[in-house]
């Protein structure tokens, strides 16, 4: 699973990438996001709604979009509203307080779409949402640590360094992931770097030290 520091730092890239290296070595392999934000959604043949970012991923499996992938989409509509797709039909326009009070019954529909979608494939590559350091949503996450932690999988953290502050970045998400959760992650990958690798290894010894786990590329 690839989680992020936060939105935008190339998570749903990332997990495209590795599916494709996957699919080349031969696995079945489907991607997975429990939950999206986003506006730009895509019509599968069966008339159904999803992320377009899970439909570049199945693209880089072989395969043809599937709900199952994202089953839960959330189009903005304004300000703290959403229009919630559950399993690609619409389910109506939520304020984001009402959206969380249904937790259990989300965290049902993405766990079925999940286990589901797993029976058909050798591996699922997965993709959190936001960053799992959101500390005021963490009790009603069902896309980043919790999920991983229903997948086991191991999670991959990763940050971009365009942004700045990278291993600020890394290590404030590792100090607020849930003690419970922490030993799930496996390492780092640093985003969009194109400098001078000497002057930024002496940075990734230092982390390391700081947290014993590795930067696992860049």
């Amino acid at each position: 699973m690839f989680q992020g520091t936060g939105s935008g730092v190339g998570k749903s890239v990332l997990v495209a990438a590795f599916c494709r290296v996957l699919w080349q070595k031969g696995l079945r392999v489907a991607p997975f996001k429990a939950q999206n934000m986003a506006l730009n959604s895509f019509v599968t043949l069966d008339g159904l709604e999803m992320g377009r970012a899970q439909v570049y991923q199945a693209e880089a499996c072989g395969l043809l979009p599937d709900v199952r992938m994202n089953p839960i989409l959330l189009k903005p509509t304004g300000d703290s509203q959403s229009q919630v797709i559950l399993m690609g039909k619409p389910a109506g326009n939520l304020a984001a307080r009402s959206y969380y009070s249904s937790y259990q019954e989300n965290l049902k529909v993405v766990r079925q779409a999940f286990d589901s979608l797993s029976r058909d494939f050798d591996l699922l590559v997965l993709e959190g949402a936001g960053s799992p350091a959101e500390i005021n949503l963490q009790a009603t996450d069902l896309v980043n640590m919790e999920m991983a932690a229903y997948a086991d999988a191991p999670v991959i953290i990763v940050g971009d360094i365009d942004r700045g502050g990278v291993f600020a970045w890394f290590k404030g998400t590792y100090d607020l992931i849930p003690e419970r959760h922490r030993a799930r992650v496996s390492g780092f990958i640093i985003n969009k770097f194109r400098g001078d690798i000497s002057l930024l290894s002496p940075g990734i010894a230092q982390f390391q030290q700081i947290i014993p786990l590795h930067v696992l590329g860049m």
